[in-house]
């Protein structure tokens, strides 16, 4: 485990994925049966290579084994490559759930 998925499990109750090339932190939110991600990261030469929808996925299964019937992403605009972010989530098969000011909530069903 690195020094930051040790901090983050010592700080919250965020989960980490670690992977050679990346990470994704995620938590669960009971009452809606729902996983949330909340980073996913795969370092710039890994990318376009299935990596974040590896770890996508490997959240999802563990998603399902806690009772989750939904993943849930999102998308600050305002944030540095968010274009990039927001193509990831619709590829991943996720749709508009809502969106407000400088913040777009996805959802798929898992």
């Amino acid at each position: 485990m690195s020094l930051y998925a040790k901090y983050l499990t010592e700080r919250t109750n965020d989960k980490i994925l670690e992977l050679n090339h990346g990470f994704a932190t995620y938590r669960f939110i009971p009452e809606q049966k729902a996983v949330y991600i909340v980073d996913i990261f795969v370092e710039p030469d890994f990318r376009k290579a299935g990596n974040a929808e590896s770890m996508a996925n490997q959240i999802a299964k563990i998603a399902k084994a806690e009772g989750c019937t939904k993943m849930i992403g999102s998308v600050m605009p305002s944030s540095k490559n968010s274009t990039a972010s927001l193509q990831v989530l619709l590829a991943y098969g996720m749709r508009l759930q809502s969106a407000g000011n400088d913040f777009i909530l996805m959802e798929k069903e898992i």
